[in-house]
Parts: structure tokens; C-alpha cells; sequence
């Protein structure tokens, strides 16, 4: 396994479509591996691959005590709404509040190309619409009603808290 650079908003590649992966081998598995470092070493809660500089539709996410690894991921329905403050490892200053479906079912492909049906809801249905937006090119900053600076973030945690 081996740490990625992580690819930022600013850089036109975050926002371009990925490609459907079409081989489940050892590359696959080394790109999986790497991510899940990449991303615990940044402290994140899900990657995607162009954010590591790979446009293949490849996702990893680690929520709520649960991996998982998305491979060509397809949200087939949604119901329901929430609105949360999201953050992303490629926004380097800015949180932004962002409506999304508060329950997804996503059709996807485990590393050994099995098909995978799965519902979830809550933070997690956010987490997965977050990180298979990726896979079109779109950040949560393209979907943000508002944004807030990173530090104004913290301030107003800080505040709740006394």
C-alpha cells in the first residue's frame, strides 16, 4: 500500500468523468488499498479515485464503523431529504451545507466483480451521493446552499459545547 497525493479543487482533473472500471485484478486491488490509506491518513470518511488523480469509477468509503469498496457505482432510487454540512479531502477552506437524499439504493461491484444491491440512509446515504458525485466531476461546492470557512466550523462546535 502506498500514499496517494491528494487532488484538489482547483485542479481541472477533480472535475472531469470518470471511466467504468473494466478489470477486477491487482491494479484494481492496489488502487482499492491505496485509497483506504490515502484516506484514513487524511482523515476522511470517503475517497474517490479522481481524487487521487484516477478517473475510474472506483470509491472507498469508512462511515459509521462499516467499509466499503464501490466499483462502478449506480444509485438506482432515492426518497426522502436532509440537509448537512459536508467537507471533502479536495476543499482545501470550505464546508458547505448540501441537500441530499436522506435514503439511496446504490447497484455496485465489489474488487472481485461481484454485484453488490445495498441500501442505507442518513449520513451514510450522504456520504455515498458525495463520493459517486465525484465520479461525474462534482463536488459538494457545486451543490453547497451556503458555504462556511473550515475555521467557522470549528468556532460554532466550540460554541455549542459551552
Amino acid at each position: 500500500m502506498a500514499l496517494r497525493n491528494i487532488i484538489y479543487s482547483d485542479n481541472p482533473m477533480i472535475h472531469k468523468k470518470s471511466r467504468p472500471v473494466e478489470d477486477f485484478d491487482e491494479k484494481l486491488w492496489e488502487l482499492l488499498d491505496d485509497m483506504k490509506e490515502t484516506m484514513i491518513k487524511n482523515e476522511g470518511c470517503g475517497i474517490a479515485a479522481p481524487q487521487v488523480g484516477v478517473l475510474k469509477q472506483v470509491v472507498v468509503i469508512d462511515a459509521e464503523n462499516m467499509f466499503f469498496e464501490l466499483i462502478n457505482p449506480k444509485i438506482v432510487s432515492s426518497c426522502g431529504s436532509q440537509e448537512s454540512i459536508e467537507g471533502c479531502l479536495s476543499v482545501k477552506d470550505n464546508n458547505g451545507l448540501v441537500m441530499r437524499p436522506k435514503t439511496v439504493t446504490v447497484e455496485f461491484y465489489n474488487r472481485f466483480g461481484s454485484l453488490i444491491k445495498l441500501t442505507v440512509s442518513d449520513f451514510l446515504a450522504t456520504v455515498f451521493c458525495h463520493e459517486i458525485d465525484h465520479l461525474s466531476g462534482i463536488l459538494f461546492t457545486d451543490k453547497a446552499k451556503e458555504l462556511y470557512k473550515k475555521d467557522e466550523i470549528v468556532k460554532r462546535k466550540q460554541k455549542n459545547k459551552k
